[in-house]
């Protein structure tokens, strides 16, 4: 039943929802191009550690948020170390960039796979994907505070480290 309000006469007079002609959307991330599909990837410059994201692109350059790496024209350039006295680095100066660091969102904790958490029974080198899928973050399962908050903090609660 919908929501009722009173006029000056006092008679009631039920209320509209506003209408959705003006309604904001929600953003949502551009829809892959080309024979690519998937999750966009991270790409990494070899010689400066510049990362080109296919999520991002490079709007300042002229490069589309969504535009695979391999989409990239020819004379891409990595706008970092192709402006310094390094030379023109191109598209052949990039890998794939994998992360090995994801951080906690709730208590800032760090996993690095290089590391891993021995103490826990995960060994050095354990990818972040590899994990159990009833991994917990270490810190927020001892503080009583945070179980009781947030609930049992997992493997969907952190985020890649972005360097």
């Amino acid at each position: 039943m919908p929501a009722r309000r009173s006029t000056a006469k006092g008679r009631t007079k039920a209320k509209t929802a506003p209408k959705a002609k003006g309604a904001l959307k929600a953003r949502t991330a551009p829809k892959a191009k080309g024979k690519a599909k998937g999750a966009y990837k991270r790409w990494v410059c070899r010689h400066c550690n510049y990362i080109y994201s296919e999520q991002i692109g490079e709007p300042h350059n002229g490069i589309k948020p969504g535009t695979r790496f391999e989409d990239l024209p020819d004379s891409y350039v990595c706008p970092v170390c192709g402006y310094t006295a390094k030379g023109r680095i191109g598209k052949w100066g990039f890998e794939e960039w994998k992360p090995t660091k994801y951080v906690c969102r709730i208590c800032g904790y760090i996993y690095d796979q290089e590391r891993g958490e021995p103490q826990h029974g995960i060994k050095p080198g354990t990818a972040f994907e590899d994990l159990p899928d009833d991994y917990a973050c270490p810190v927020c399962a001892i503080d009583t505070k945070i179980n009781r908050e947030q609930g049992r903090v997992g493997k969907v609660s952190f985020d890649p480290i972005l360097i």
